[in-house]
């Protein structure tokens, strides 16, 4: 593993720290907690798909550049990688309401980010990491995929379920019930946490390590934001509801 490669994936793991500590005092302005005070906005559509697309982009571009194009492994995980990021950058962004904004800066810390992500998972995969056939029965990659199948289901679930909420009240919003909604505020998040622990089962990789940890990072107190905007936002939010985690956060 080259020295410069490896100082990326320790960048990306401090980067999860950074904006841990940095989300538990600063909410980030986008989406139900946009605000003033965060410079000039953009559509959320134009948004989404702008910072979004560069994830499925680059990674495709240094996959197919690499030495492992062609190796069966590799097109798979390259086909987890795409699954997620081709519904996030070109399926999602649509189905947004019009009239939702959110700042610039959101947007290009988000493209700089997905810049150092995409580069070093793709390059991982592409070029880096050595799989052999064998490897789709190893239990390793069998309980990650399975993991990263499962999340992304709930992840797509439960912005739907939402999004039906909010085209059926005049606010935008209703508090969700049924499914992983009995238990947690913020499903979306939990299932793109368990996603991307499983890509990085998966891939047994660093780079995978150092996504999961900055996913969990950025998500878990965005969670904890949500769900004490529902208690605040409605009286009767339920009580033995959690966050993120099943009676646990």
């Amino acid at each position: 593993m080259p020295n410069w490669y490896r100082l990326l994936v320790l960048l990306e793991i401090a980067l999860a720290v950074v904006t841990f500590v940095a989300l538990r005092f600063i909410t980030a302005p986008y989406g139900r907690h946009l605000r003033e005070g965060w410079g000039v906005t953009v559509p959320a559509r134009a948004g989404w798909l702008v910072m979004e697309s560069v994830s499925p982009l680059l990674f495709a571009i240094l996959f197919l550049s690499g030495p492992r194009r062609a190796d069966l492994v590799a097109l798979v995980l390259l086909a987890m990688w795409q699954s997620h990021y081709l519904y996030r950058a070109f399926i999602y962004p649509f189905l947004l309401r019009g009239g939702r904004r959110m700042p610039v800066v959101v947007v290009l810390l988000a493209i700089a980010f997905n810049v150092l992500n995409a580069s070093v998972n793709a390059y991982w995969v592409g070029w880096i990491g050595r799989y052999p056939v064998s490897w789709l029965a190893d239990p390793r990659f069998l309980v990650g995929a399975a993991l990263f199948a499962g999340g992304l289901t709930l992840h797509v679930w439960a912005d739907r379920k939402l999004r039906r909420l909010r085209a059926s009240t005049s606010n935008g919003y209703q508090i969700p019930y049924g499914g992983a909604y009995r238990w947690v505020s913020c499903p979306n998040y939990l299932g793109e946490i368990v996603e991307w622990t499983g890509w990085a089962i998966a891939t047994w990789s660093p780079a995978g390590l150092a996504f999961a940890l900055y996913t969990a990072a950025n998500l878990a107190p965005r969670a904890i934001d949500h769900h004490a905007w529902y208690h605040q936002q409605f009286p009767d939010y339920p009580a033995e509801r959690r966050a993120l985690i099943p009676y646990v956060l």
